[in-house]
């Protein structure tokens, strides 16, 4: 009987037991060395960027480009409360716009005083942007504006669009539109105390007209921008002159389409 049972037993097949070797340290770790090496390389860029900028640009352009990326320029001085496009609370104290240069205690605009036309525009272009962010209503009204440099100063005009003029028909009554966009470059033109002209151009009428409407319009056309800023608590002796072109400064080959109906608001230099 034992003999049986040893032959049973020589006959099961043996037990294999596998053991897994674990390997302590080494091997891969997952792509987190690809992420930080690719911050590294950012960083490196960015650094040789930087000084890069600092050796091929002068201190006019350098100041534009700090201009560009520094916090939204605040437009009034100080709390205001009121019901306009900027109602409420500035995004400054009156001592931390003193303190930065951007505000003039006694009424001043916020730019300094003795900008350039070129530093104007950044701060004007940076607010009006600022503005069209607010609600779609100034966004459409900003599509009338444009600014240019001029040998007179900084130029933001303002200009019919086909399907929507700055004024009713072929009057000196200003449309909806008009008076958003007053509302808006109150506040922009306080960013600075430079004297504003004013001027009103025209399209061209039909020269067989009887009475040809172009010199009293477009001189009534200014008047009333005018009239549509010091409304807007823009102080009147900024103001230093109001003049109408009527057509003879057209824009476009055709002078009798609408894009020639424009008022130009022009900060002055004071070197002027």
């Amino acid at each position: 009987m034992n003999g049986c049972v040893m032959a049973g037993q020589g006959n099961a097949a043996p037990i294999i037991i596998k053991r897994k070797k674990v390997v302590q340290g080494g091997g891969h770790h997952g792509g987190a060395w690809k992420v930080a090496y690719a911050d590294f390389v950012t960083a490196m860029m960015a650094f040789f960027l930087l000084m890069w900028l600092l050796g091929a640009t002068n201190e006019k352009q350098r100041k534009g480009v700090a201009d560009y990326f520094s916090p939204t320029i605040p437009l009034n001085r100080t709390s205001g409360g009121g019901s306009g496009v900027m109602g409420g609370e500035s995004s400054f104290t009156e001592q931390e716009l003193a303190e930065n240069g951007t505000g003039v205690s006694g009424g001043r605009g916020g730019e300094k005083e003795g900008a350039t036309p070129e530093e104007l525009k950044v701060a004007v272009d940076k607010a009006l942007t600022a503005f069209g962010g607010e609600s779609m209503t100034m966004e459409r009204a900003l599509r009338h504006i444009v600014s240019k440099i001029t040998d007179e100063g900084l130029v933001i005009e303002l200009f019919d669009l086909p399907d929507v003029p700055l004024f009713l028909d072929d009057t000196a009554e200003p449309a909806p539109i008009l008076r958003d966009i007053s509302k808006v470059l109150a506040s922009v033109l306080a960013l600075s105390p430079n004297q504003i002209a004013v001027n009103g151009h025209v399209r061209a009428y039909p020269v067989m007209m009887a009475d040809n409407p172009v010199w009293a319009l477009s001189a009534m056309r200014a008047t009333t921008m005018r009239g549509l800023l010091e409304a807007e608590k823009l102080p009147s002796i900024r103001i230093q002159r109001v003049s109408g072109f009527a057509d003879r400064k057209p824009l476009t080959p055709d002078p009798s389409v609408a894009r020639n109906n424009r008022i130009e608001l022009i900060l002055l230099r004071e070197d002027r």
